[in-house]
């Protein structure tokens, strides 16, 4: 786990317009339309620090679910072996735990901008996945309208293998750029057992303290998982070098590969005014 007591998280035009106002209705499209030229490639978003936080010892983002808006109480996101607590035993999840932990915003440069605060542990576990949210006590509009800063969209839906992607870091003020290598059926780190991981290629080398950086797709700036660990030393699947198992319980260890927690499935377990509810229809988060 990328953590750095064991080892020695971006203001984005499509997040802010997305967060303050719809897109105005689009025309009505004519009764027999001419072909159409090829669509070009989408433009890469400029990914900056804008939107990350770093936190005592770990990094983070201010996010927002796709359904978030600007009134809306803020959340934060690292991991779930982040939390100030200290680590979650397998099974074992956190809701609406009150919290005081604070988080330094950054600018699109990596400066820090103010000191944010959380009111409390909105949800947390490192089954299956490895996240820890918090709620703050300001909203997504108070924050912008003082220092700038629209939250970082999650993405609703699963990432593709190949996909750009930058891993920011604002613990180290670092921004890591690779691709999606592909996805882990299992993924083993000492007591721990996370499903589905995205497995990065070699150019995220991320160390202690990238830990909860999110993982941005660089063709639509949304987060599509949090970076969380990789295998350091080349042991097998102990704290700090995870082991990748497969359907089929094949074990192999990747030693210098890192790796990254799928964010997807957050926003069907989240209601309005960003609120946690596991009942909902779609919630596959482990409940309490």
């Amino acid at each position: 786990m990328k953590h750095p007591i064991r080892t020695t998280l971006a203001a984005l035009a499509a997040a802010a317009a997305a967060l303050l106002g719809l897109a105005g209705p689009a025309s009505a499209a004519p009764a027999v339309a001419p072909a159409a030229a090829p669509a070009p490639a989408p433009a890469a978003v400029t990914v900056t620090y804008a939107g990350t936080v770093a936190l005592d010892d770990c990094s983070g983002s201010v996010i927002a679910m796709p359904a978030s808006v600007a009134s809306d109480p803020a959340l934060v996101m690292t991991n779930g072996h982040c939390l100030e607590t200290g680590f979650l035993n397998p099974g074992q999840v956190v809701l609406n735990q009150s919290s005081t932990r604070s988080f330094s915003l950054l600018s699109s440069t990596g400066r820090k901008l103010t000191t944010l605060r959380a009111v409390k542990v909105a949800y947390a576990t490192m089954t299956d996945t490895d996240i820890t949210i918090y709620q703050l006590g300001k909203t997504y509009a108070q924050i912008q309208s003082a220092y700038g800063i629209a939250p970082l969209r999650l993405s609703a839906t699963h990432p593709a293998a190949g996909t750009a992607i930058k891993v920011v870091s604002g613990y180290w003020k670092t921004i890591y750029s690779c691709s999606v290598d592909g996805f882990v059926f299992q993924l083993h780190e000492s007591n721990w057992i996370w499903k589905d991981s995205v497995r990065y290629t070699s150019t995220c080398d991320t160390i202690g303290g990238t830990s909860g950086s999110p993982v941005i797709d660089t063709s639509t700036g949304l987060v599509v998982a949090v970076n969380n660990t990789g295998n350091e030393d080349g042991a097998r699947c102990t704290l700090d070098n995870p082991c990748e198992v497969d359907q089929n319980g094949n074990v192999t260890v990747h030693q210098g590969t890192n790796y990254a927690e799928e964010t997807y499935q957050i926003p069907a377990c989240v209601a309005a005014g960003n609120r946690f509810d596991l009942t909902l229809p779609g919630c596959t988060l482990p409940k309490p």
